[in-house]
């Protein structure tokens, strides 16, 4: 009878000597804010992420440990290795699938995601982290902002520190004589959509010695233009296609555009699919291909 009231006590006393178990530790967490002043909160160490736009896509390859890069949207293509990845539509947006995934971050481009779906995801614990580019600049910044949040910032650098020597290298070349020669990129043939003024392509065509043949300023970065419109531009320069092609097709539709002074001189040149569209750390490659047009004129 002694011992089984001794027992308890006994008992009690072993069990407050055992260490506590501690309780899970917290991930640490970073607030931030994107390139349109949204405020966020982030994984200090993100060990998920998903690109919505193919140019993060690019950067995230160059800067991340891919390992960490969970999807892929369907208009990806670069680099090859970014195939074997699952994919989430980001035009319309599967919410779903994205959700399901689990990301611990999402990176996009101004005007690609809508808010309203980055609203949601946020309610979700999901951040959408967007950014925006209107210079040349603005890539290699937004390349080293992926990497400061991805703690990559070392590699993020050097990358960029190697991409601004390149440039230095094509642009310090350049001896303008007289005005630069007006460029027209099409981003749609029919209807016709343009490169306007407040798109990276203005910043890229005057690197590379050349300036944008849209003047003015639209509320839309890739406004739609008459024929009207366009003859009044009068381009020296369109990039859109080969002339064969173009002039089968695009000058075809239409033909009030042969007048202009890029058809009269055959200055019609196709581009490299998805270079000039993509502020990704093939910039560099975008402005020298601009450079090379330019020259054989």
């Amino acid at each position: 009878m002694r011992f089984s009231l001794l027992l308890p006590g006994l008992l009690a006393g072993l069990l407050a000597c055992q260490p506590q178990s501690k309780p899970a530790a917290t991930p640490a967490t970073v607030v931030v804010h994107d390139d349109l002043g949204r405020t966020l909160t982030l994984l200090a160490h993100p060990r998920r992420v998903v690109s919505l736009a193919p140019s993060l896509t690019e950067i995230l390859y160059a800067v991340a440990d891919t390992a960490t890069i969970i999807a892929r949207t369907q208009a990806d293509d670069y680099p090859a290795a970014v195939l074997r990845k699952p994919v989430v539509n980001s035009y319309p947006l599967d919410l779903e699938r994205l959700v399901a995934l689990h990301p611990d971050v999402v990176f996009t481009v101004e005007g690609l995601t809508p808010l309203d779906a980055a609203e949601r995801l946020r309610q979700l614990g999901i951040p959408v982290y967007y950014q925006k580019y209107r210079r040349v600049a603005d890539v290699l910044r937004g390349i080293n902002d992926v990497g400061r949040l991805l703690g990559r910032s070392a590699q993020a650098h050097r990358l960029t520190d190697s991409l601004q020597q390149q440039l230095q290298l094509l642009v310090s070349p350049i001896k303008t004589t007289g005005k630069p020669l007006a460029v027209l990129a099409l981003a749609s043939a029919d209807p016709i959509y343009v490169y306007g003024q407040n798109t990276l392509f203005t910043d890229e065509i005057r690197l590379a010695g050349g300036q944008n043949a849209v003047r003015d300023t639209f509320p839309q970065p890739f406004p739609a233009l008459t024929r009207e419109y366009v003859l009044k531009l009068n381009p020296e320069v369109l990039l859109g296609g080969r002339f064969g092609k173009m002039d089968s097709t695009f000058f075809k539709n239409n033909p009030e555009l042969r007048r202009t002074s890029a058809y009269q001189r055959r200055r019609v040149y196709a581009t490299t699919p998805n270079l000039l569209q993509r502020p990704s750390p093939r910039i560099v490659e975008a402005v020298r291909e601009l450079q090379k047009v330019l020259k054989n004129n």
